[in-house]
């Protein structure tokens, strides 16, 4: 009983807390071109990172299968094929960012 108790009080507060958070000024409305530096700067925010991220697992990948290579040199073909695989699953995430990016533009 306590806990639940505890989770309807929590999710009571965050609501409580949440509705003044979210409430928007009248004049703030009213002007809608004060948003549009940030609504430029969010896309550019999630290609940046997404790119980021995208290369720093290509290069993560890349220098494991190299090193997997080396140590056995007659496992080249599967090794090749899964790399090739997964880095292509990394463009693909990378690629998802950028159409989102070009979502979010105003």
């Amino acid at each position: 009983m306590s806990r639940r108790f505890a989770t309807l009080a929590i999710i009571f507060v965050a609501l409580a807390v949440a509705a003044p958070a979210m409430a928007q000024d009248h004049d703030v409305a009213a002007d809608s071109n004060a948003a549009i530096p940030w609504g430029m700067f969010a896309p550019a925010l999630a290609i940046g990172l997404a790119a980021l991220g995208g290369s720093l697992g290509q290069g993560k990948g890349l220098a494991a299968a190299c090193e997997a290579i080396g140590r056995n040199p007659g496992a080249v073909g599967p090794i090749r094929i899964t790399l090739i695989i997964g880095l292509a699953l990394i463009e693909s995430l990378v690629i998802y960012a950028l159409v989102i990016a070009f979502l979010l533009l105003p």
